[in-house]
């Protein structure tokens, strides 16, 4: 069986579950609890030489980076099939989830950490420059999403790259404004339905 080194509130981590799940494949949750370090003991290092997570086993083949495990599962496991049919829509749906990887989430991860400071250690600069720019990616989503109900056009890798954010934008209390990013938030309403959304949030 398929074994998954996770940590539920990381994104990355849940980035490989609801592809897994949309796969409909089986897999066993082993936690590594980044709270206490877990990631950096020396067996999980055997694992992950950065001590980070996800990572993947597949009977023996132990694979890690969320974007590559999820190439990884789409190779190896193809149906359902996550990417479009076309070589141009497979290098959007690539181009959008890089995009997430290096844009969206670090923002996420930004506002993240400093909401777990106390007040008066915050850098209330660096917060609101965060959200700044994740409204910007709201507007590069917006307009990717012209006349199309996913950012490929099918339902992808790249839209489940950013089902792994919608609850943290929740717990962090970014809104998406509806009137100008009416798309985007009729996109996300979409994906927080999928069975998977709620299915990979432990």
């Amino acid at each position: 069986m398929i074994k998954l080194y996770t940590f539920p509130p990381s994104t990355n981590s849940r980035k490989v579950r609801i592809a897994l799940i949309e796969k409909g494949l089986e897999f066993e949750r082993v936690n590594i609890d980044l709270s206490k370090r877990e990631q950096k003991n020396p067996e999980y290092l055997k694992i992950h030489p950065f001590g980070q997570v996800p990572a993947l086993d597949d009977e023996g083949f132990v694979i890690y980076d969320s974007t590559i495990i999820n190439e990884y599962l789409e190779d190896e496991y193809p149906y359902p099939s996550l990417m479009p049919e076309d070589s141009e829509g497979r290098a959007r749906a690539r181009l959008l989830e890089d995009f997430r990887d290096t844009h969206f989430n670090p923002y996420c991860m930004q506002i993240m950490y400093e909401t777990r400071k106390p007040d008066a250690e915050r850098d209330t600069a660096r917060i609101e420059n965060a959200k700044t720019q994740i409204s910007a990616c709201f507007d590069r989503i917006e307009r990717e999403l012209q006349g199309k109900e996913y950012l490929a056009g099918s339902f992808s890798l790249a839209d489940i790259a950013f089902m792994a954010n919608f609850d943290l934008l929740d717990r962090l209390a970014i809104p998406v404004d509806a009137n100008k990013h009416k798309s985007t938030a009729a996109w996300i309403a979409r994906l927080k339905s999928r069975p998977s959304y709620a299915a990979s949030a432990n």
